[in-house]
């Protein structure tokens, strides 16, 4: 049976009840017939039945185990409480996640400004949820039932399962299992561990036998640690971080290089009289367990109790657009994709894919485009290793810096193929590629997969991230030579004067990351002047948790080398660094 089978292509969309998402309030439960909740999830962000928000995957996941599971999204934190009351106690756990963001993020620009909207909220309302959502979260539901497990996952308590540095409060942190007090923390991406903790949970809760699982955190007593497995690796303690920066930055090489293995160590940090301990993640998630992600009966649209409040902003965003694969190996020193996600690809089938794109095809308001086919890097689908075993000895943070590893397969035949087959879909115009492309991936294609791109899948501008300009800024940041950028500025025009085509190129940079003077700016914009870009895509450095930007900001040294690095720390630094990218600056 194909796709087409099950999936015809321009069919009209299913009529969605209320009952088919999951239940958010206390009359949607009864109306289930349901008495008890088994897991109550709560979320910072409003609830969006899609697979590309955290909240609806795992409550997919667990109904899909035959679990009851409802939905509280950004509750009052402010009042009497009631939003947390509403559903009562749950038979087996609570569940607390931040959202797609870490709430900071998502709060503050990179000059600590509060911002005035809220993508993920509806009507992009700002103000719908705390700072530090996940500890505010599970410190009330903790006072409210202190003998019922909160569980908290997602990319705010991911990236903050150990120490720290936090840019909002400019301090170190302990882990958010301290000061949140949650029972269990699920890091990176939740489609293997909450199966498992469904079915570990069979009989009821029971900690010991979840603590067991890969891929999540607790806190530990000492007589715990002494029966972890041997090959476990003792970080530098909370208390000696924050008198030694320098432990600091050696314990993120010690978890990043972790992170980077296949088979990972046990990780155990200790803070106060207990320890923090971070068991291995699973292996890489299978194409199979992914497609089954994606599979799941998501109506995929915002719950009805949004109506008449507005668009979400995000969801706007990506309702017609495809994810492809999760993961990835590029290695950027500022970016959290690798660190939540975990740096090796694991791809959907095309079958599955295309059964997505058969759905979207089918949505009211859908005219014929997707926004995108892309993922984490839009270019990364089907790409690993070509020899398994070389990889399992591998700890590189990237497999494309310093240069490309001789042992992955960066073949962009997969890719251009998929195109061309969802292009073929009967209801799709045009599929655009809005992620970001890596270009260092395809330049020994022969410029086959750029034509590809620039034919048939961009829309007259084609966005891509050289981030600077300066070698030393570069290597700090783990991004590829300028030269590389332009040869693709010169292949493209090449390409385009070829195809008849008046498109452009549209660089993104960034300002104010470690080692980046003011002289590099100015380096920055002259050369880009030269090179005839009117800059627009702008991003000051935010330094958000468990990225090697973030130490280098807080300890002012490569954790790697020891070697010094210059940081614009005070606001006024960083504001006239992001001024060279408008031509404020008098030179």
């Amino acid at each position: 049976m194909t796709v087409h089978d099950t999936h015809t292509p321009g069919r009209k969309a299913p009529a969605y009840k209320p009952a088919d998402w999951l239940p958010t309030s206390l009359k949607e439960v009864r109306a289930r017939g349901w008495d008890e909740l088994d897991v109550i999830l709560f979320s910072g962000d409003a609830y969006i039945d899609h697979p590309s928000f955290g909240a609806a995957v795992i409550g997919r996941l667990l109904e899909a185990e035959g679990l009851r599971v409802a939905i509280v999204p950004q509750p009052n934190w402010k009042d009497d409480l009631r939003d947390f009351r509403k559903l009562g106690r749950p038979r087996l756990f609570f569940g607390v996640s931040g959202g797609a963001m870490d709430s900071m993020v998502n709060h503050y620009t990179a000059n600590k400004r509060l911002r005035s909207d809220d993508a993920y909220t509806a009507g992009g309302k700002a103000g719908f949820r705390p700072d530090y959502v996940v500890t505010v979260y599970t410190r009330i539901l903790k006072q409210l039932y202190p003998d019922t497990p909160v569980i908290i996952g997602g990319i705010e308590a991911s990236l903050r399962r150990t120490t720290h540095y936090d840019y909002w409060s400019d301090s170190l942190k302990p882990s958010v299992l301290v000061e949140s007090g949650a029972d269990l923390l699920i890091y990176g991406m939740g489609d293997k561990t909450m199966p498992e903790i469904a079915r570990a949970m069979r009989g009821g809760y029971n900690l010991n036998l979840l603590r067991k699982l890969p891929q999540v955190a607790y806190l530990a007593a000492r007589k715990q640690i002494e029966t972890l497995p041997e090959n476990r690796i003792m970080l530098h303690s909370f208390e000696r971080c924050l008198k030694d920066k320098k432990a600091f930055g050696e314990n993120f090489v010690r978890i990043e290089t972790e992170s980077n293995r296949m088979q990972a160590a046990t990780l155990v940090e200790p803070v106060g009289d207990r320890f923090v301990v971070v068991n291995p993640p699973y292996p890489s998630i299978s194409e199979t367990d992914l497609d089954r992600s994606f599979a799941l009966p998501y109506t995929r649209l915002p719950h009805p109790r949004y109506n008449g409040k507005g668009d979400i902003p995000a969801y706007e965003m990506i309702k017609f657009s495809v994810n492809l694969h999760r993961g990835c190996f590029g290695g950027c020193s500022f970016c959290t994709i690798s660190a939540h996600q975990g740096k090796f690809v694991s791809s959907r089938s095309e079958e599955s894919i295309l059964r997505e794109v058969c759905q979207i095809a089918a949505m009211p308001g859908f005219k014929g485009y997707l926004s995108d086919l892309g993922g984490p890097s839009a270019n990364m689908y089907r790409m690993k290793g070509k020899n398994q075993a070389l990889c399992a000895k591998c700890s590189r943070p990237s497999c494309i810096h310093p240069s490309v590893c001789r042992n992955l397969d960066n073949s962009h035949r997969p890719l251009i193929d998929l195109y061309r087959k969802v292009s073929a879909v009967k209801g799709i115009k045009k599929a655009f590629i809005g992620s970001g492309i890596r270009y260092d991936l395809f330049e020994q294609d022969g410029g086959a997969y750029l034509r590809e791109v620039i034919r048939n899948h961009v829309s007259g501008r084609l966005k891509v991230a050289p981030e600077h300009t300066e070698e030393h800024v570069l290597k700090l940041m783990r991004k590829p030579p300028f030269d590389r950028f332009r040869e693709l500025n010169a292949q493209f025009n090449r390409i385009c004067s070829e195809e008849g085509l008046n498109y452009q190129l549209i660089p993104y940079f960034i300002s104010s990351h470690p080692g980046c003077t003011e002289t590099d700016m100015r380096h920055l914009a002259d050369e880009t002047r030269r090179l005839h870009f009117r800059l627009e895509q702008v991003q000051d450095l935010t330094p958000t948790p468990m990225t090697l930007s973030s130490v280098m900001f807080y300890t002012g040294e490569n954790p790697y080398t020891g070697e010094k690095v210059y940081v614009a720390r005070s606001q006024e630094e960083k504001r006239r660094q992001k001024s060279y990218f408008f031509g404020w600056k008098k030179r």
